[in-house]
């Protein structure tokens, strides 16, 4: 998978991290004969910490562990020049006021979807589902798509013979409505957001906006207990829709989920396209592995291969789940050991 790493550090302890709006997962690993082994985890609630420092202080003190060498960190926002505003968070980050705060001699920050691309590295067979095995044999360019709390986009530029990750931040591009269902959607959205993104309807938050859609504009029915749990737990209101769509006792959750893997195959498709990745698409983040029945369902295929004239090519795509939740932090944690400069 992703090659070309610059520099090997046998033997070091790296500290990687997979820095998000909602989870933050670090662990320890060293670096040996080319390998990484792992020798501790931990994952935290990212709300409950003032910044990045904080929890990186909380593992080491939890841990009774020395300062590592190597701090690696994926995030979620544009790494520029060793600094990041995290999205969906409101942490700053910067390469060398995180190496005082945490006495560490050396700092890496790539973007968690980098990370993710670089994950790929360490991964098995049985760390992926494949949705279509695509019909192509073409090698090139890969993608990641990847729905969680935000929604992420990377890409893997084939040089004939490496894939090299690099970082994107295409779910924030402009939502492109199809269908009069859409174009109401958007004028909907358009009274409270200033940009609609792809972000904002192929998320985590997107199902409850796209539920309010259905039930405030499309006048869809909103059962009395379906509506008494949303008011009782709107935090997790999202997870109450998609549940309520799964064992299909709501009308409305359905339709939502509906609309929201339709977006997902969409902003896909779209990337396929963007990247020309025919070496594969790879879907990632929070939601696909918890939800493969969307996933795997002939309505999401039908929906991702349509794209007029180049069907031939977006069909030829292999198309996957990536299972495996701790990939970004594999690949944080191989850049620090193996690439980073």
């Amino acid at each position: 998978m992703p090659g070309q790493f610059t520099e090997e550090r046998n033997n070091k302890t790296i500290l990687a991290g997979d820095i998000g709006g909602t989870k933050s997962n670090l662990a320890i690993f060293k670096s040996e004969n080319g390998k990484l082994n792992l020798l501790t985890q931990a994952s935290y609630h990212s709300s409950e910490f003032s910044g990045v420092a904080a929890v990186i202080k909380k593992f080491i003190q939890s841990n009774n562990l020395p300062v590592p060498e190597c701090i690696s960190l994926g995030v979620a926002g544009p790494v520029l020049n060793d600094d990041v505003e995290i999205t969906n968070l409101n942490w700053n980050l910067n390469a060398k006021e995180l190496m005082q705060e945490t006495g560490a001699k050396k700092i890496v920050l790539l973007n968690d979807l980098e990370a993710n691309a670089y994950g790929l590295a360490g991964l098995n067979d049985d760390d992926f589902i494949t949705l279509h095995k695509g019909t192509g044999t073409a090698k090139g360019n890969m993608a990641i798509l990847a729905p969680g709390t935000g929604l992420g986009e990377a890409g893997l530029f084939w040089d004939g013979t490496s894939y090299h990750p690099f970082a994107t931040e295409g779910g924030h591009c402009d939502f492109a409505p199809q269908s009069e269902t859409d174009i109401a959607l958007y004028r909907y959205l358009r009274k409270q957001f200033p940009h609609i993104s792809w972000e904002l309807v192929a998320s985590g938050s997107a199902i409850h906006n796209l539920y309010l859609f259905l039930r405030d504009e499309e006048k869809m029915e909103e059962p009395e207990w379906l509506a008494a749990k949303l008011n009782a737990d709107p935090q997790h209101a999202s997870s109450i829709i998609s549940a309520a769509a799964m064992d299909n006792s709501s009308d409305i959750c359905v339709q939502t989920m509906q609309l929201f893997v339709r977006f997902i195959a969409r902003a896909a498709c779209n990337l396929v396209l963007k990247m020309k990745s025919v070496g594969g698409l790879f879907l990632s983040g929070g939601i696909p592995p918890k939800n493969l029945h969307y996933f795997q369902s002939d309505f999401f295929y039908e929906c991702f291969k349509q794209c007029d004239r180049m069907g031939e090519l977006v069909q030829s795509v292999p198309v996957k789940i990536i299972m495996n939740e701790k990939t970004p932090l594999l690949g944080a944690a191989y850049y620090g050991a193996f690439g980073a400069k």
